[in-house]
C-alpha cells in the first residue's frame, strides 16, 4: 500500500495513481479528512515500491503480507479504527456495530402467502432483515430449485414477493444469486445479494456482484480455509465494493461417520476474521447444524464469539417447508433465539467497555 503525506496535493495523488495503472495495476483509494492511502491490485512485481517511494507526497510504500490486503487490518486501520468492523448500511439497518443483526425467512419462497406470512411473524419476533431463496443451488438436479428455475417471469414474480413481503413489514430483503446471469435480475429486486457457500470460489461471479454497487453476503466454503474466505472476498471488495458481510455456516466434519450435524461449525473463525479484517461477520447456524434442536444453541455461541449477526432459516410450519425442513424453526423460537442474543451481547459489550 502507499501512504501519502498529510498534505499531499490531488495532483500528487493522481500521479501516484496514474503511474500505478501505467504498470498495469488497478487502484483501491481510502481517502480521510487528513489520510489518504492507496492500495494496489494485480501482480505488485510489475512496479518498484522504492521508486513509488520517492515520488512527491509520498510518505511510505511497502507491501501488505497478507493475500487478502484490501480488508486487512493494516490497510483500514487508520479509517476505521483497530477493534472497529465497518458499518454495511441497509435502509435504516446497521450490520458490523455493537447489537446483533438477525436475518431471517424461509429457505425457499414457495407463495406469496408463504413469504408474507413469514416475514409478518419473523418481524413480529425482532428480525430485521428478510431473507429467502429464488433459485436453489441442490446437490441432485432432481430436486427443487426454486421458483426462479421455470423461467424469468416466474423468478421477477416470486421476486416482486419477496420485495413486497419486505416493504410490507419494513424490512430489507436478500436472496442468493446463483450464477452470472441472474445478477442484474436479482439486483433490480433485493437490497443484499448472497453468494452461497458453493459459489465462494466463483471469481467471476463474485466480481460481477461487487459491480452491482449492492451489499453482498459472502459464505465460506464448507472445505475453504480463513485465508481462502478472505482472500476470495477480495474480488468483490477490489471491484470498489467495501460493504461485503462475511458469513461462516460450517466446515466438513473431521473423520467419518459424523451423523450429529450437517457441518462442524468453526467459531473460532469468527474472533480471527474480527482481528484480521474490517469486514462484518455473521453466523449461519440452520445451514451449520442441519438440525433445528441445535439452532438456539449455536446462536448463542456465536454471539458469545463476537458475531455481527445471524441468519436463520424460519417457518411457521417446519414440517410443510419444501426445502431443509429439518432445520427450520418456527417464529416463536426465532423470537426466544433473538432475546437470547441481545442479552448475551449487551454482557459482552458492557465487559468491554468496563475492561477498557
Amino acid at each position: 500500500m502507499i501512504i501519502m503525506e498529510k498534505g499531499a496535493t490531488k495532483e500528487q495523488v493522481k500521479d501516484v495513481i496514474d503511474i500505478v495503472k501505467k504498470h498495469g495495476l488497478r487502484v483501491d483509494v481510502s481517502q480521510g479528512e487528513f489520510l489518504t492511502i492507496i492500495g494496489l491490485i494485480g501482480d505488485e512485481s510489475r512496479i518498484s515500491f522504492a521508486n513509488l517511494a520517492l515520488m512527491p507526497g509520498v510518505k511510505d510504500a511497502r507491501m501488505v503480507e497478507t493475500p487478502y490486503k484490501l480488508i486487512s487490518r493494516d490497510y483500514s486501520e487508520p479509517f476505521i479504527g483497530k477493534e472497529q468492523s465497518r458499518i454495511v448500511k441497509v435502509g435504516d439497518v446497521r450490520i458490523g456495530g455493537d447489537e446483533p443483526v438477525i436475518m431471517a425467512g424461509p429457505c425457499a419462497v414457495e407463495s406469496k402467502e408463504q413469504v408474507f406470512r413469514i416475514a409478518k411473524e419473523v418481524k413480529a419476533a425482532g428480525a430485521r432483515i428478510l431473507r429467502g431463496g429464488i433459485y436453489k443451488p441442490r446437490s441432485s438436479v432432481h430436486s427443487f430449485q426454486g421458483l426462479g428455475s421455470s423461467g424469468e417471469a416466474e423468478a421477477r414474480e416470486a421476486l416482486e414477493w419477496l420485495r413486497a413481503a419486505g416493504h410490507e413489514y419494513g424490512m430489507p430483503v436478500m436472496t442468493e444469486v446463483r450464477g452470472e446471469s441472474q445478477t442484474e435480475l436479482i439486483a433490480e429486486y433485493v437490497d443484499i445479494l448472497q453468494i452461497g457457500s458453493r459459489n465462494m470460489y466463483d471469481q467471476d461471479l463474485l466480481s460481477r456482484v461487487g459491480r452491482t454497487g449492492k451489499p453482498v453476503l459472502l459464505k465460506r466454503h464448507f472445505g475453504a480455509s480463513v485465508e481462502e474466505f478472505l482472500s476470495f472476498s477480495e474480488y468483490i471488495v477490489a471491484e470498489g465494493n467495501k460493504d461485503v458481510i462475511l458469513c461462516e455456516r460450517g466446515i466438513v466434519p473431521v473423520g467419518k461417520g459424523n451423523s450429529y450435524t450437517r457441518y462442524t461449525l468453526d467459531l473460532g473463525a469468527v474472533p480471527v476474521i474480527r482481528r484480521e479484517t474490517y469486514l462484518p461477520v455473521i453466523v449461519d447456524p440452520s445451514h451449520a447444524a442441519g438440525r433445528r434442536d441445535l439452532i438456539f444453541d449455536l446462536s448463542c455461541a456465536a454471539i458469545a464469539a463476537g458475531a455481527h449477526g445471524l441468519v436463520i432459516e424460519v417457518h411457521y410450519n417446519p414440517k410443510e417447508a419444501v426445502v431443509d425442513a429439518k432445520q427450520m424453526i418456527t417464529p416463536d423460537e426465532l423470537k426466544d433465539v433473538i432475546d437470547a442474543s441481545l442479552r448475551i451481547s449487551k454482557i459482552i459489550n458492557d465487559y468491554k467497555k468496563k475492561s477498557s
